[in-house]
């Protein structure tokens, strides 16, 4: 199964800044969407999440179309995430919150990803006054807590510390392993798309490249 973009073009006035025949992104495999900046990375990654509805063509998954029910099983990290003005602890539940899952269950997630992630110390945080780099690993956790079908990442560790992105990296791939989850990871980074990636797509212009 997979994760089928075929005949997308987004335009900006006369600018074409996407333009995709037909790509094929495979299911519980981590994938790596690389380019430079303005080669329509973040654009592709918006339209699949279904952030983008003004463009032509369609993005299916698992051969359906995106809709609202398989919307509930994918999230999307942006890479400059948005906090509640709430504990770091309350903004990583909050999707198991809404989905009604037992609290007990909910400490026994939110406490293994806080220390996966090593951020044990912002538990009790508030999310809105964190650092951008802070920032960027709770919006990690609050998007693996759920256990996602599908994981959309942009840019996910532009502001972590070298040292730290280890760990955000080390999150992901088990995500990968224990979930079965696709990943689709947007990045600068060619390194980290080797690191992370079984398949790397090349943007330039809008358009895939060998």
């Amino acid at each position: 199964m997979e994760l089928q973009i075929e005949n997308v073009k987004k335009k900006y006035g006369d600018k074409t800044v996407l333009d995709i025949d037909s790509l094929k992104i495979e299911t519980r495999k981590v994938t790596g969407i690389v380019g430079s900046n303005g080669s329509g990375k973040s654009t592709l990654l918006n339209i699949v999440a279904g952030l983008d509805d003004e463009h032509e063509g369609e993005v299916r998954y698992n051969g359906k179309k995106i809709d609202e029910e398989i919307r509930k099983d994918m999230t999307l990290v942006f890479q400059k995430a948005y906090l509640f003005r709430r504990t770091v602890y309350k903004n990583i539940s909050y999707p198991l919150d809404i989905r009604g899952i037992e609290k007990e269950e909910i400490e026994k997630r939110v406490l293994k990803l806080l220390k996966i992630l090593e951020i044990e110390d912002l538990k009790n945080k508030i999310g809105s006054k964190l650092s951008g780099g802070e920032t960027q690993k709770v919006a990690l956790a609050r998007s693996l807590i759920f256990n996602p079908e599908l994981l959309l990442l942009d840019e996910p560790t532009s502001n972590i510390d070298p040292e730290y992105i280890d760990h955000m990296e080390r999150a992901i791939l088990n995500y990968n392993r224990e979930n079965k989850g696709t990943v689709v990871i947007v990045t600068h980074n060619i390194e980290q798309a080797e690191r992370l990636c079984h398949n790397i797509i090349k943007l330039e212009r809008g358009r895939v490249v060998e």
